[in-house]
């Protein structure tokens, strides 16, 4: 089993993942506002109360 650090993998994705977060967002609530900023904060800070700082992950998710 290999460990990843979850947050930062997270914050190393930010964008990718905020802007994919937003689509889904758009996708089901197209007729709601919303600051995509603040969603994809409350989204880690979730991360985070629900995932180790590390956590194992199957080798065949990862990568040399």
């Amino acid at each position: 089993m290999a460990r990843i650090k979850v947050e930062d993998i997270v914050d190393h994705l930010d964008r990718e993942f905020r802007k994919a977060l937003e689509n889904t967002l758009e996708e089901h609530f197209p007729n709601e506002n919303f600051d995509a900023r603040d969603v994809f904060r409350t989204f880690k800070r979730k991360i985070r109360r629900k995932c180790n700082t590390w956590e194992n992950v199957p080798d065949r998710f990862v990568e040399d």
